[in-house]
């Protein structure tokens, strides 16, 4: 498992492990299984794509609900398949809910009731992320205390368990794993934080002048999808509406980026069973996941 920040370099890694291994990967990124996006999800190039097979890539439509659960299914019934091939399989992604439901499995909470959940997202479509926020605060403040309050979609996850149940959303949470038939090492990815801005900020322009506006002026009648509220996409909508230039759109991409970065660091800190290393350190990451993934079972 190689997980880290948005522009670390995590596929490039993944490549050269996946080669070493002479296996594939599955992707655990939340974005680059859309097939409609490419550009603003950095999605891997044809050549890397070809030089190591993977899965969850392009794999669902924007138009299909894909969720940690959705994920944890597709990814264990994949990692099964390969197994019976490879002795080793590699994952790559930075979304962490999507990481620890494949490693841990997610916790069961109750099916929220249609009704409800449509009248919740159809308030905050109209209301937007400030109103949702609040509603969060108010109704959930210990998820709120904990949770990731710029994400709307894991706000209105909350939002709807407490309206729908009564109890916070973190009490569901048992904190048990589940059991899974296979080992799993977990490295991460980390450089020092202004040289990990410096990328963000040359991959935001690299993706412009790669033809990101036009990509999202394409996808403006499914704007309203949940796979299109995220960073590249949203700012440019703004643009596009006329509310912001397009130059302080893109500082606005880099600056959210930059954001999202640090709440994946925050997330990946958490897990003490990650070995941290340096994406440029390519014998020292293959020496680290021979060690995990040779070592004797416990």
């Amino acid at each position: 498992m190689i997980a880290g920040p948005t522009a670390v370099g995590k596929t490039a890694v993944g490549i050269a492990v996946a080669r070493h291994f002479g296996t594939e990967i599955i992707s655990a990124d939340s974005r680059q299984c859309y097939r409609e996006l490419s550009i603003g999800v950095a999605r891997p190039s044809a050549d890397e794509l070809t030089a190591v097979p993977h899965h969850f890539i392009a794999s669902h439509s924007i138009q299909e609900p894909v969720t940690a659960a959705t994920f944890e299914a597709y990814a264990l019934d994949h990692a099964a398949a390969l197994f019976e091939r490879h002795d080793t399989v590699v994952m790559v992604g930075g979304t962490g809910l999507y990481l620890t439901a494949f490693a841990e499995g997610l916790d069961e909470i109750p099916a929220i009731p249609a009704d409800l959940r449509l009248s919740t997202r159809m308030q905050y479509e109209t209301r937007g992320l400030g109103w949702l926020q609040e509603e969060v605060r108010a109704a959930d403040p210990l998820y709120f205390s904990r949770g990731e309050i710029q994400n709307p979609h894991r706000l209105l996850r909350a939002l709807e368990v407490v309206r729908a149940t009564g109890r916070s959303i973190v009490s569901f949470r048992t904190e048990r794993s589940a059991e899974r038939p296979f080992r799993i090492a977990r490295i991460a990815l980390e450089l020092p934080r202004p040289l990990l801005y410096e990328r963000i900020n040359a991959r935001v322009d690299a993706m412009m002048e790669s033809g990101l506006l036009a990509e999202v002026e394409g996808l403006q009648q499914q704007r309203h999808l949940p796979a299109l509220r995220t960073v590249g996409y949203s700012e440019l909508f703004d643009h596009l509406d006329g509310t912001v230039t397009l130059a302080e759109a893109v500082e606005r991409i880099k600056t959210n980026t930059r954001r999202y970065a640090k709440r994946q660091l925050t997330w990946f800190r958490k897990d003490d069973a990650f070995t941290w290393l340096a994406p440029d350190d390519e014998s020292a990451i293959i020496a680290a996941a021979e060690r995990d993934v040779r070592r004797p079972a416990d």
